[in-house]
């Protein structure tokens, strides 16, 4: 119900600002055709004016340039006709291109999702995942109390959470897939989110992650003398976004986590992720690189191996068994398309509405008026954005780069915000989609609330390491 209200709550604001615009500005009289048919990068021209009719400020600045930009409306001015063109740059699809990406998406996933689930088929059947189901079923029994001992969701869990790790969004989404269809048949309501389903999922969106490859990477095309310098605050905030998730859910559903095993591997785990991180910010920028594509291909690798000479050990048809686990791979993909399309849509609307830049405007401005450092709400797109759209954020990380630089307070800190946390709405849609979950409970919530504790943490860090 909650989703339900969030996603009615979307549209409804979306087309209520966008109206306000159409109604009190002459630069938003096409922004109904923008939110239903415009298309991404679309230049929508608004009018062509002498230099002599504009505000000073403005006919100022083209003196200086021929381009200014003032609250994302372009001028520019043509000298030898001494007039100036008024237009935008629409940032995001219309529900129309939307709709096509959203099944882009998911006919992209088809290849991986069969690929994964094929050899997740060959592992069930060899015992593989029930080995590791008993691995960490002393840790997960005190998260997830109603799940029996040795189930193979535990196993399907670990490799989910493994792959978030390493930063491997390819596999970890097909093992996550697997794992909510395993805690489904544990669900004695189908149509509404269990206790562990609820607890699987804010892990997941944590969104823990050992390396921001991804990130470092994109920080090194634009120009970052030091593009690695965000690994110690990603690795943090995600840390805490994570934690945050499991406290958050464990109140929610009264399990006490000062259990000494819940501390113990809790623990272990800290202490295990702090010595990699000693020893990967001894790294130079191409070590890093190179350590990052050994350990998750590396990995990748030996689990395949693993799995099919465990097959072969335990006399499997090896082919057989993968086939049967990769058609149910292919179904999977089928199945979210409607869920995925309904939440993109909201998204979209809620971009080319304009939505997100009157919360940011209206941001700033408080920062102002309460005398506090208006640099952090310059990064603050970046995390408005990724619970809703993944390429988004990574846009506006990229935006803020380009606008402050890569090495700036601000460019640092929306690289830090994109590794904080993954997409909210994005997981639900899919997720839950996947087992038609229709009743998310307080899923949202506590999503949001793991989210938001990873913003903060953020901007903290940010102001610690680059302030």
């Amino acid at each position: 119900m909650v989703l339900s209200r969030i996603w009615s709550a979307f549209i409804i604001v979306a087309i209520i600002v966008a109206s306000l615009k159409y109604l009190f500005s002459d630069n938003y009289k096409q922004i109904y055709n923008d939110m239903v048919v415009g298309k991404s990068g679309d230049t929508v021209q608004i009018a062509t004016h002498n230099t002599s009719d504009l505000a000073p400020e403005i006919k100022n600045a083209l003196l200086l340039k021929p381009t200014f930009d003032d609250n994302r409306i372009h001028y520019k001015a043509d000298s030898a006709t001494s007039m100036v063109k008024v237009y935008r740059v629409q940032e995001t699809d219309g529900v129309i291109g939307t709709s096509e990406t959203a099944v882009k998406i998911c006919l992209g996933l088809i290849g991986i999702m069969t690929l994964f689930m094929g050899f997740m088929g060959i592992a069930e059947k060899a015992g593989g995942i029930n080995l590791l189901s008993r691995f960490i079923q002393p840790f997960f029994s005190k998260l997830f109390p109603e799940i029996p001992k040795n189930h193979p969701s535990f196993g399907h869990m670990l490799l989910n959470f493994s792959a978030n790790l390493l930063g491997l969004d390819n596999a970890a989404t097909p093992f996550g897939l697997k794992a909510m269809e395993s805690l489904q048949t544990l669900n004695p309501n189908k149509d509404r989110a269990s206790n562990s389903q609820i607890m699987f999922l804010c892990l997941h969106a944590g969104g823990l992650t050992l390396i921001p490859v991804s990130i470092i990477a994109i920080r090194a095309s634009m120009g970052s003398h030091t593009p690695t310098d965000i690994f110690i605050p990603c690795m943090m905030a995600t840390f805490s976004a994570t934690l945050a998730a499991m406290i958050i859910v464990s109140i929610y559903q009264k399990i006490n986590l000062f259990q000494p095993v819940v501390i113990a591997y809790v623990g272990g785990i800290s202490a295990i992720i702090g010595l990699l991180v000693v020893y990967l910010v001894s790294l130079s920028k191409d070590g890093l690189d190179e350590f990052s594509k050994l350990l998750s291909n590396g990995i990748i690798l030996l689990i395949f191996f693993a799995i099919v000479l465990g097959a072969i050990y335990k006399k499997i048809n090896v082919f057989d068994a993968f086939i049967e686990g990769a058609k149910e791979g292919f179904w999977t993909c089928v199945k979210i398309i409607p869920y995925l399309v309904g939440m993109l849509i909201a998204i979209s609307l809620l971009r080319t509405s304009g939505v997100f830049d009157v919360i940011i405007d209206g941001m700033k401005w408080v920062a102002a008026v309460v005398g506090f450092d208006t640099r952090f709400v310059d990064g603050l797109p970046t995390a408005l954005i990724k619970p809703l759209s993944g390429s988004g954020a990574r846009g506006m990380m990229v935006d803020t780069m380009q606008t402050f630089g890569a090495d700036s307070f601000q460019g640092r800190l929306a690289a830090v915000l994109q590794g904080s946390s993954d997409t909210t709405f994005y997981v639900i849609a899919v997720y839950f989609g996947a087992v038609a979950i229709k009743n998310t409970r307080y899923t949202v919530t506590a999503m949001l609330l793991a989210d938001l504790v990873g913003i903060i943490t953020s901007v903290i860090l940010a102001y610690i390491f680059f302030a």
